[in-house]
């Protein structure tokens, strides 16, 4: 590991950005456990010369039982023949065919946190170049992934896993104190940086990878889908006091905490709304298939009258108090003692059950947790992501949100030009090498 990390700053400076005229459409690719979704954003130039997308085109193809474990995928075949059906209905929708994408990563061992990183000056009066730059970010992308290759392997149960990372985005820079956007030019006795990293096992992003080659698709970053969740909404509305956001797929429960402006750190559930599918199937003897139309019915409001609503609605409750209690863990873990945010914001699949929000309206949970008053549950729609319109008339549920989020980090990844992101991008780029 040691050897691939020390020629980190060699390959930061070989490693070059996106051409300054950029695609003119993008794909956002979200390969859930339940359905793999596809977006197409037109790209276009607002009036002050600001890149702006509009979702012109969106599908989606239910993934089968065996091709998805957890958020990450088991059968790669399987998930590109699914989202080649998802990316050819978006493609015919917006009459584009893009090639250059991003594609979302979720999964228990994806491990999102921020790390901190400070360097005292020897010349404080020279200004701050890119290479010095790179060069701390170097520095705190290695101890970074030493961290989270200790964590996984510990969790995992495997040694020597190999960890790559996946996804950065500056959180926060100063200079001797003074919050800065870009600090190349600033003079300063103390540079400090703050980065938020998703790192995975290799065999999670190459699958990825794969999935995307065989798509002939231009990958222009892998993102955790946890950290875009965490990053659509519009920053005016989180203020400086920040939110826990929570999203419910298929297989996983993904969790963010955003703190100061930025994201904190995230953590991701193998439980997700197939969790509570196979729990009715084994409470009731149904087929999968059977018990997933009852849940949606539940969801909806539709149940058949000679369905037992009660004992359904029992049985779904008990399953929402076993997922709280892990959602309960992992914003705890989060917290790491400090208060949190007064905002829970709902999205996925999954949080179209009443129980869910029946569950999270308790007072017992939320008294565990240092909460200084019970938070706030809203749902998210895909309205409320910001920067976006959607041209296609088609994304109006909670599930929808997540590959709206990813489009609006395509659009970041394709407007990004400051030296700080460049950094990222290309740490990022030489890490996966």
């Amino acid at each position: 590991m040691q050897d691939r990390l020390r020629s980190l700053v060699e390959r930061l400076t070989r490693v070059s950005g996106r051409s300054s005229g950029g695609p003119s459409a993008l794909v956002a690719l979200d390969v859930g456990t339940e359905f793999a979704k596809a977006l197409v954003l037109a790209i276009t130039p607002d009036e002050e010369g600001r890149l702006v997308g509009s979702v012109r085109g969106s599908g989606r193809q239910r993934q089968g039982l065996t091709h998805m474990q957890s958020g990450t995928v088991s059968d790669i075949d399987a998930v590109v023949a699914n989202c080649s059906r998802a990316l050819t209905e978006a493609r015919e929708m917006a009459g584009l065919q893009a090639t250059s994408a991003v594609i979302g990563i979720a999964g228990e061992l994806v491990k999102g946190t921020t790390s901190n990183g400070a360097v005292r000056r020897e010349a404080p009066h020279v200004p701050i170049t890119e290479k010095e730059l790179q060069q701390i970010v170097e520095q705190v992308q290695i101890e970074a992934l030493a961290d989270a290759e200790r964590r996984i392997a510990w969790e995992s149960g495997v040694e020597r896993l190999d960890v790559r990372l996946v996804h950065a985005a500056v959180v926060e820079l100063k200079i001797d104190g003074y919050p800065v956007s870009n600090p190349i030019g600033f003079t300063g006795a103390q540079l400090e940086l703050s980065v938020f990293n998703a790192f995975a096992p290799m065999v999670h992003l190459g699958a990825l990878q794969s999935v995307a080659s065989q798509l002939g698709l231009k990958l222009l970053g892998v993102i955790a889908e946890p950290y875009a969740v965490a990053t659509c909404l519009d920053p005016g509305e989180l203020g400086d006091a920040g939110a826990v956001f929570v999203d419910i797929g298929g297989g996983t429960t993904d969790v963010a905490l955003v703190r100061h402006g930025g994201v904190s750190g995230t953590k991701m559930l193998a439980l997700g709304g197939r969790a509570f599918t196979k729990g009715l199937a084994e409470r009731f003897a149904l087929s999968f298939a059977r018990a997933e139309t009852l849940k949606l019915a539940a969801a909806e409001g539709e149940l058949p009258e000679q369905v037992d609503r009660a004992t359904l609605a029992e049985a779904l409750a008990e399953d929402a108090a076993v997922w709280l209690g892990g959602v309960e863990l992992m914003i705890s873990d989060l917290a790491e003692g400090e208060l949190l945010p007064g905002r829970v914001y709902l999205c996925g699949g999954g949080a179209e059950l009443p129980q869910i929000a029946a569950a999270l309206d308790g007072d017992e949970w939320w008294h565990r947790l240092p909460f200084a008053r019970k938070p706030q549950v809203r749902p998210l729609s895909p309205a409320d992501v910001v920067g976006l319109h959607d041209a296609s008339g088609q994304l109006a549920t909670r599930q929808d949100v997540t590959p709206m989020a990813l489009a609006h980090q395509a659009l970041i990844l394709d407007a990004s030009s400051s030296a700080a992101e460049r950094a990222m991008r290309a740490a990022v780029r030489a890490m996966q090498l």
